[in-house]
């Protein structure tokens, strides 16, 4: 018998710890993608006119927002429940940790996570000013957890549910060794034991009452699209409307970019696919380009590193079409470079890249095909195995991403 809806994602956080008391206690709660290609749908919008999740419709009608007050209401349907503390104290401990990793831990993760997955332009000192708010809450999460096994008592409460989904975010994206070495209380048995979504001790299920008359479905169901980790919610999804391209204006090429990306794909790089690529390249067609990074020096972690990379591709979506490269790290942490090769439909790259704000962030050189040597640097940039020499300084390739 269906307790409701709830409104949200798998990849969003803040609706795991719902979802585990919904298990724990047999209520039969519909998780349901409020998302199309185009943002929120219209019948979810009609419900949380401000386009946020997570939402809460009750098989009732009733509908709530907010992920804490959804969390707490889903877990007092149990009037026997323990997940929300013994005493009015405990609840009110349990509502102050769950506020507190809602809002300061999470924003901060977003501030770091965000630009690392390319949901926003990549800024150095944002990310940084994240870190800092987002270690101070770790800080106090560690300090507490040194001497005591949960958040709230000795036992597991809505709060360990709630904020463990949330802190998993860092270990996800930016939690390196040194982090985890200096935070011991935080991993590896409390976010283990918090994650079995099971209390020490099983509780009895609710009564159950008379099925009130179910709430009218949308519509039409929202189309299916790929799911972010994003780690955060109350935020609102909709894409801005899509431009028209400005290299959509050039003619047809002699070579068709997808039969490269197949050929690159499915053939050996250096003994195949090059061979067929410089057979077909025609220079009034495309042209190639090598990228730098301009902020090598601040380049850290190589795992770090090949996230921005990812990021920037992430934002080079919309130029996909016209666009075929690969960009790399070289190096070891706090020593390595970024460098990459491009193929751009048209002779000005700055029509292909404009779509991803953080281009200011490399430097664009644009390659002459006769010339060997500018040969030789793209097949090794797309081959992706030998390293590079800056500055007169040999960098050994760590990782890399390709654009396709």
């Amino acid at each position: 018998m269906s307790f409701g809806k709830l409104y949200g994602y798998t990849a969003n956080n803040r609706v795991v710890g719902t979802r585990a008391v919904a298990k724990l206690y047999g209520l039969d709660i519909e998780l349901v993608d409020p998302r199309t290609e185009d943002g929120m749908s219209e019948e979810y919008l009609k419900i949380n006119p401000l386009g946020k999740v997570p939402t809460f419709v009750g098989a009732d009608g009733f509908v709530l927002t907010e992920s804490i007050a959804i969390a707490v209401y889903v877990t007092s349907q149990n009037e026997k429940t323990a997940l929300l503390g013994k005493t009015k104290q405990d609840y009110a401990s349990i509502l102050r940790w769950m506020c507190l990793v809602n809002q300061d831990l999470a924003q901060a993760y977003g501030q770091v996570a965000f630009p690392l997955v390319g949901r926003v332009p990549y800024n150095k000192k944002s990310v940084e000013e994240g870190m800092e708010r987002a270690n101070k809450m770790a800080n106090v999460i560690e300090q507490h957890l040194m001497h005591h096994t949960f958040l709230v008592g000795e036992r597991m409460t809505l709060a360990d549910l709630f904020t463990v989904p949330l802190v998993s975010v860092g270990f996800k994206y930016f939690f390196d060794k040194k982090w985890r070495e200096e935070h011991p209380s935080i991993e590896p048995e409390y976010i283990e034991e918090a994650l079995k979504n099971q209390p020490p001790k099983k509780e009895p299920a609710p009564k159950k009452e008379a099925a009130p008359k179910p709430a009218a479905a949308p519509k039409a169901k929202a189309k299916e699209v790929v799911e972010k980790d994003d780690g955060e919610d109350d935020e609102d999804d909709k894409p801005a409307p899509k431009p028209k391209h400005a290299l959509e204006e050039l003619g047809k090429p002699s070579m068709v970019l997808d039969d490269w990306k197949r050929k690159y794909s499915n053939e050996p790089t250096r003994t195949v696919a090059m061979p067929w690529f410089w057979e077909h390249y025609k220079p009034e067609d495309y042209s190639l380009w090598r990228v730098d990074y301009k902020y090598n020096d601040e380049l850290t972690q190589v795992f770090m590193s090949a996230n921005l990379i990812g990021g920037f591709f992430n934002r080079l979506e919309a130029s996909r079409k016209y666009i075929f490269g690969a960009a790399s790290v070289y190096g070891k942490a706090n020593d390595s470079v970024i460098v990459g090769a491009f193929l751009v439909r048209g002779t000005d790259a700055m029509k292909a890249f404009d779509v991803a704000p953080d281009r200011e962030s490399y430097t664009f050189t644009k390659l002459d095909a006769s010339k060997e040597a500018d040969r030789v640097f793209v097949e090794d940039q797309w081959e992706m195995e030998k390293g590079v020499t800056i500055d007169g300084k040999e960098h050994e390739y760590a990782d890399g991403k390709v654009f396709k």
